[in-house]
């Protein structure tokens, strides 16, 4: 015997086994353990895995998912609090903070490393119990929308939808373990890393792991001796493929952090594609920096060398750093993504992915399958007609055998033809055959054929002698006991392309040109009535054979077709309109063909110029292909693959894309679109590709979805109007000062204490209203239009910061009192600011045309009180403050009103000509 024996796989499994609670190469040792068991016979895999053919005892399967731990990789759990603090704490603001704080002590300034040391420790604090709870908030949503495997376990499982004549059940993937029997059908993911024990035409996705564009297909047979690397293995499949088409059934091996994909999940942790979102974040995160690396230094130099004292200079400089950056900003886009994720859930929106968000409301093109979404998605079927269009039983019949037997994706077209009512006699029929093989449905060809074999003797339905008598006179074939019969069921064109003969009247005649050409125009004129047809074929096999191939599906004979009726939704022409209306222009991708695309698009109230299809647009180039996706609105007769090619093309010209599927033919799209939408029905393969997921398939629940989208883009956007004028213009502020003050305009521990409560202020925000009108059009980033409006507005304070220097110097004559000019401007700058958000956070009139959330009117209200008490506290005499005269207020108070006026005109100009 060559190659290893079963003993030596035997003892490399357990040896690679116990690595996994070592630090040994565990990669080497995992790779051996999956290549022992894809070497291994059918009998010995039971023997190595320590399971059986009819599946794990439940307590068993409970016991090993106890030691083993859930089937998730590693970034899908949730960190320790204490891993969240750490989290939290862990970055270079924080750093900057607890550097001065050691700083200010080591120069006996303890008051000061306290105070900066509370601010670190508030910061830190507010951060993790904001992110906690949304973080929580959104897991749970996230946990609602559940990815699903079928597992085989003895009595008969204990999942949802159960299938008790073979044992499966649906089981959340997570709960999957080592030795669980898992069954594959076209659309499913890979729960984990398995290997299989049968296989139909099983072709497996696997370009996540392998870069391999094409699907693999796969084989249950033992693989030898000479296979070293896992994925060459044709009888294994990994966590992160896909089923492409077939079907098959597989023993899990390795699950969760111990399969490839976790493993790899592990390498490349952190490195996932950036988004749209993420990106402007970045670039804003980038003009800050630079921003500080021009004014940091100037500051620190003129301080430096007009006062002397280079130290404070520094300990300034650092805390002019802090105050420029809105230290918050993570804090804050969490919060707002959480609470934007909170309230979709509540329109029936899940968010999978939180930054997924900010696309959403920025979407301006979407890209939607006509099934389920204009059409109520409730299929039924109305006729069954020979190719004369007459009824036929016949048809009905041997289209209900097809859909039974088939154990690939059953789809809606299916579940209509087994729900039938005039079924209900014939349900026995199902019982006078027997399977004997399959070939599966793909989008290449379009159909699917079963393979029966007569149980019984006698004609295949017809139950009177006379009419097998006319069948066999006009040349009709039916099988005897033991033949076969292959029932070929699929699209029209695909399946008129395999046909040869036609059956009518219980008469065989060629399929020539005159009578494809009546079969098209009778099927044409059923789509015209808003019927999706499906043609019905079949073939008598002469030599009987165990196994049959796609290359059997020739010479059939043409029996007519089954029709069916998906009536458009009543609100799919409202949803359209509230789409286009809030700047959001729809587009169909559909595989039917044009005719009834049309009739439904006009019925819903789409305007339909011009349908393109998918053998047209095969031949574009990409140039070609974007402006004709700009200009048309309806794609028909489309792959998986053009649907992919239509959305980049628009996005070639700008567009923010999504794409609404639920299909395993719409996962590519899903993969390439901006954002990813599906429902909670589709698929696993959709499911996972997608963003987010819709409760509830409906173009009006996606559009209230895109609102709340737009309102979360709206408010971060807000707190970064906000934070970068307002420290632009404080930075233009202490630049002045420094140069003419005899003394520092604020004491670092008072810059960065103003800046903490200033931050405390915005905290809120995610609370806010947004105006109606800036939810009109969708949102994108703009860090142009950013730094315009920090340009414009953020001088703005700086006019009354340098008013209340005067104020400060030559009313109360404060040239040889720097507490009292400090604690003035203080004061003065966060009353300004905490004020003045009122002001930009929206384009109209503040308080009488838009006002801000309860919650931020509170915040505000509290950080102003604190701005006026604190000179009168012991805190603000740890701060070095004083109490200010009276006078002092009614002047602070014109200043107020002024700066708010001026910034109201100047910020109406620049929405003017700009755009908020």
């Amino acid at each position: 015997m060559n190659g290893p024996t079963f003993l030596d796989r035997l003892n490399v499994f357990q040896a690679s086994s116990k690595h996994h609670l070592g630090t040994f190469d565990t990669n080497i040792a995992l790779s051996n353990e999956i290549l022992a068991v894809s070497r291994a016979t059918e009998a010995e895999i039971w023997l190595l895995l320590r399971a059986s053919p009819e599946g794990l005892e439940p307590a068993e399967a409970d016991d090993r998912l106890s030691r083993l731990g859930p089937n998730l990789i590693a970034q899908e759990g949730r960190p320790s609090i204490l891993r969240e603090l750490w989290g939290r704490a862990k970055n270079p603001l924080n750093a900057l903070l607890l550097s001065l704080a050691g700083i200010s002590y080591f120069l006996g300034d303890i008051r000061a490393a306290v105070v900066i040391s509370v601010i670190v420790l508030l910061a830190v604090v507010t951060a993790f119990i904001q992110e906690h709870r949304s973080n929580d908030a959104a897991a749970k949503l996230r946990a609602m929308v559940k990815t699903v495997a079928s597992v085989k376990r003895r009595n008969g499982g204990q999942g949802a939808g159960e299938d008790r004549s073979n044992g499966f059940s649906d089981l959340p993937m997570e709960q999957l373990v080592p030795g669980d029997i898992v069954r594959l059908s076209a659309g499913d993911m890979i729960p984990a890393d398995l290997r299989l024990l049968t296989a139909k035409d099983l072709f497996i996705n696997q370009s996540a792991l392998t870069g391999e564009a094409m699907p693999s297909e796969k084989s249950p047979e033992a693989s030898d001796g000479s296979i070293a690397d896992p994925f060459d293995a044709p009888n294994l499949c990994f966590m992160g493929g896909s089923v492409a088409s077939g079907f098959g059934a597989g023993v899990i091996v390795h699950t969760g952090p111990k399969t490839c994909f976790g493993q790899l999940a592990d390498r490349i942790a952190g490195r996932r594609e950036l988004t749209s979102f993420d990106k402007g974040v970045n670039r804003f995160t980038w003009l800050m920096i630079r921003f500080m690396l021009v004014m940091v230094p100037a500051v620190f130099l003129i301080n430096g060398f007009t006062k002397g004292d280079w130290l404070e200079a520094l300990l300034f400089g650092v805390a002019v750093a802090v105050g420029l950056t809105p230290e918050l900003l993570p804090m804050i886009v969490t919060v707002n993504l959480a609470k934007g994720a909170i309230a979709m859930s509540k329109k029936r929106v899940i968010v999978k992915r939180l930054n997924a968000i900010q696309n959403f409301g920025a979407m301006d093109v979407l890209c939607t399958d006509k099934t389920g979404t204009l059409t109520q998605d409730r299929i039924a079927l109305k006729q069954h007609l020979d190719i004369r269009g007459e009824d036929s039983e016949r048809v009905l019949e041997y289209a209900y055998l097809n859909s039974y037997y088939q154990s690939g994706l059953k789809n809606l077209l299916d579940v209509a033809v087994l729900q039938h009512v005039e079924l209900g006699e014939n349900l026995h029929l199902r019982h006078r055959y027997g399977i004997v093989d399959e070939i599966p449905f793909d989008f290449v060809r379009r159909r699917l054929s079963v393979v029966l074999a007569r149980e019984g003797g006698g004609a295949i339905f017809e139950r009177r002698w006379m009419a097998r008598l006319l069948r066999r006179l006009s040349g009709v074939r039916s099988p005897e006991k033991g033949a076969h019969v292959l029932i070929c069921k699929g699209a029209v064109e695909e399946v008129f392309s395999a046909c040869k003969h036609y059956e009518l009247d219980n008469k065989l005649g060629a399929l020539d040109a005159n009578h494809l050409a009546q079969a098209q125009t009778k099927t044409r004129a059923l789509n015209e009535d808003g019927f999706r047809v499906v043609a019905v074929a079949y073939k008598e096999i002469i030599n009987p054979k165990q196994s049959y191939s796609v290359n059997d599906e020739t010479g059939l004979t043409l029996l007519g077709y089954i029709a069916f009726l998906d009536p458009p939704k009543e609100s799919t022409g409202a949803a359209i309109a509230a789409l286009n209306q809030s700047g959001v222009a729809v587009k169909i991708l559909t595989g039917d063909n044009e005719i009834i695309t049309r009739k439904i698009c006009r019925e819903v109230g789409l305007e339909v110029d011009r349908i393109a299809l998918g053998p047209e647009i095969e031949k574009m180039s990409d140039a070609a292909l974007a402006d004709l996706a700009a200009s048309v609105a309806v794609f028909a007769k489309v792959s998986p693959a053009q649907k992919a090619r239509v959305i980049g093309a628009l996005q070639s010209k700008g567009h923010v894309v999504g794409f609404l599927g639920d299909g395993i033919n719409d996962s590519p799209a899903l993969k390439v679109a901006d954002v990813g939408v599906s429902v909670d029905a589709a698929v696993e393969i959709a499911k996972e590709s997608a963003d987010i997921i819709l409760l509830e398939k409906s173009l009006l629940v996606l559009q209230e979805g895109v609102i709340e989208g737009r309102k979360v883009f709206g408010n971060i956007i807000k707190y970064i109007k906000m934070g970068a004028s307002s420290n632009f213009g404080t930075m233009f502020s202490v630049l002045g000062a420094s140069i003419f003050l005899p003394f520092l305009p604020m004491l670092p521990i008072q810059v960065l204490t103003n800046n903490m409560l200033y931050d405390f202020s915005q905290t809120a925000i995610p609370t806010d209203n947004v105006d109606a009108d800036y939810l009109e059009i969708p949102r994108k980033w703009d860090i142009g239009n950013i730094f315009k409006f920090m340009v414009f507005i953020g001088p703005i304070s700086s006019i009354f910061d340098y008013a209340t220097f005067f104020t400060m110097l030559y009313v109360f004559n404060c040239w040889t009192n720097p507490t009292l000019f400090q604690t003035g401007w203080f004061v003065e700058s966060l009353l300004t600011q905490t004020l003045i958000i009122h002001i930009i956070r929206t384009a109209k009139i503040p308080f009488l045309e838009s006002r801000a959330s309860a919650a931020l009117i509170i915040t505000t209200v509290i950080i102003c009180g604190i701005a006026v008490a604190l000179p009168f506290t012991p805190v603000g005499d740890a701060l070095k403050f004083t109490p200010l005269p009276p006078l002092y207020w009614p002047i602070v108070a014109s200043f107020l009103l002024s700066y708010a006026t001026l910034t109201h005109l100047v910020k109406s100009w620049f929405v003017r000509r700009w755009g908020m």
